[in-house]
């Protein structure tokens, strides 16, 4: 038998889940529930409010400004925030579409625009140097803002990265949406349906240790995607992304920290293996047992390991 198309998954999908529409969170009500005595709020060009953390020691030897991956949010590194604030000061942010940041409803989220906002406030902020990291989605973020600022920064942290060139990875063992997102009916579905139907499946491939995976986790990721506009903005079409090649990587020059997870079902450690390849001197951690987030599903060892990166770093 033919595998279905993904626009005829996507009509089906529309069938089936017709009844299972959710409206949006107003802003205030996720605020209450989600933001911490850290969480600030600073206007950015082109009508954006982003929520972001600074915490930790302004005298730090060291900073680290944190990009969180797709549907996540500054959450994302709360276990290393814990182990390494007392040492470093340690900036977190909601790229648009995700967490508590708001963007007007017309906003074209890209990996470029992103790499604006994580420069325009680590400015803002009076950050002349820092390491920069990023998980998944934050990670592509993260090696473009070295490509395109390498002289701010004294490191570059990847985890579990986006971004390696792989044309015969096949999409068929990535979770559904991932799948629905790739095509423009699925688009037009996720725009409207309630997240709650893909949530605790996707988080439980993404952690791996099903037991993180709890009521709170999975609430907390539901009801911020529900935040006004953040579905329309993650399933907008966007313009193709600039060609990546292995070259790519080779031109970039900071110092670099590879970690994944050996069982990372979302972007395989193969992926990370081949970043840590192609930039020069690059550290390459691989655990074993580990899946798409070390940084919540092994906090100890990957923050012990990011602390010796850290010490090791010259200046």
């Amino acid at each position: 038998m033919r595998r279905l198309s993904l626009a005829a998954l996507a009509g089906a999908a529309a069938v089936g889940l017709s009844g299972c529409l959710a409206g949006d969170i107003p802003y205030a009500t996720l605020e209450t529930r989600y933001a911490s005595p850290a969480s600030r709020y600073t206007d950015l060009p082109g009508g954006l409010r982003v929520h972001y953390r600074d915490e930790g020691p302004r005298d730090a030897a060291r900073t680290l400004v944190l990009i969180h991956g797709f549907s996540a949010s500054v959450h994302a590194w709360e276990p290393w925030v814990e182990r390494l604030s007392n040492e470093y000061r340690i900036v977190t942010l909601d790229l648009p579409g995700h967490g508590l940041t708001r963007a007007p409803n017309d906003y074209v989220a890209s990996t470029s625009a992103n790499v604006g906002i994580v420069d325009e406030l680590t400015r803002r902020l009076g950050l002349t140097r820092f390491v920069v990291g990023g998980n998944s989605m934050g990670g592509g973020v993260a090696w473009n803002y070295a490509l395109a600022h390498p002289d701010r920064l004294d490191g570059l942290v990847l985890v579990g990265s986006a971004g390696w060139p792989d044309a015969e990875r096949s999409r068929e063992g990535s979770p559904l949406v991932f799948r629905l997102l790739a095509n423009p009916a699925g688009r037009a579905l996720l725009r409207n349906v309630d997240p709650g139907l893909f949530a605790e499946k996707g988080l439980k491939q993404a952690y791996l240790d099903e037991s993180l995976v709890t009521d709170a986790v999975v609430g907390r990721y539901v009801d911020l995607a529900r935040a006004p506009g953040h579905r329309a903005i993650l399933t907008r079409d966007r313009a193709p992304a600039p060609q990546v090649t292995p070259q790519t990587f080779a031109a970039i020059r900071t110092p670099t920290l590879v970690m994944t997870g050996e069982q990372d079902a979302l972007i395989p450690a193969a992926h990370s293996r081949g970043l840590a390849g192609a930039i020069a001197g690059a550290k390459l951690i691989v655990y074993p047992d580990g899946g798409h987030v070390p940084m919540e599903q092994l906090p100890d060892r990957s923050a012990a390991d990011l602390r010796a990166f850290l010490a090791a770093l010259p200046g």
